[in-house]
């Protein structure tokens, strides 16, 4: 396929690695569609709410769109329910519903005490990632997947995957993967990494299986997540 140029020509890769899935795994992410349209569904009126208390708490949008690099090396605006803001803002006017960010700080290990969250509501929406529902919406249109490697920055790509960059987007990003049952937020960048190179290189129905299965009451539980 030759060389695809990814973010403005921050990170070039080999994307000649992509290759098409079998038809067993089209059939795969056909249900995945499904079961995240139902999720988003059952998760809609929930979410509305949530979405209305962080507006009313941050005075700003419910929703950010992060820019991150996608399958192939194509860049994609990853949706979150805005869990981070400044304690105090100047004015009363909101931004727009979706506020897009261009970038973020790359950091080796999340911190439990960060100070940009300063709500405990919006803490609570962190640990159990009910921030990151939004996403399934991207499950639907295709652009991510239930189970694979986190859509990453380009420099975040570039600064802990180098040279291994074009296995990482030879796959969907996806909603969960293999380093989020394995430790989450205290694993420090070298091990998610690594997590998820494995991950991509075992690939099997068992290994997407497990990581399903264990999400669910990792989620639940809260389990090493800030």
């Amino acid at each position: 396929m030759g060389v695809q140029s990814v973010s403005a020509g921050r990170l070039s890769l080999e994307a000649n690695i992509i290759r098409e899935q079998p038809l067993f795994w089209r059939l795969i992410r056909a249900l995945e569609r499904l079961i995240a349209c139902v999720l988003l569904l059952a998760a809609f009126p929930g979410l509305v709410l949530v979405a209305v208390v962080v507006m009313v708490l941050s005075r700003r949008s419910p929703l950010i769109a992060h820019r991150r690099v996608g399958h192939g090396g194509r860049d994609i605006w990853v949706l979150k329910l805005r869990t981070m803001w400044p304690t105090a803002r100047a004015g009363g006017h909101f931004l727009p519903l979706v506020e897009k960010v261009n970038g973020d700080t790359i950091s080796d290990i999340k911190s439990w005490s960060d100070p940009r969250v300063s709500s405990r509501f919006a803490a609570f929406c962190r640990r159990y990632s009910i921030d990151e529902c939004p996403q399934l919406w991207q499950v639907i249109t295709g652009e991510m997947a239930l189970v694979g490697p986190r859509p990453l920055m380009a420099e975040e790509i570039e600064t802990f995957y180098g040279a291994r960059a074009s296995e990482l987007l030879s796959v969907k990003p996806g909603i969960t993967g293999l380093w989020q049952i394995k430790g989450r937020s205290r694993l420090r960048r070298p091990q998610r990494t690594r997590l998820d190179l494995f991950m991509i290189h075992h690939w099997s129905m068992t290994l997407y299986l497990q990581i399903l299965w264990t999400t669910v009451p990792s989620v639940l539980a809260g389990k090493d997540a800030w």
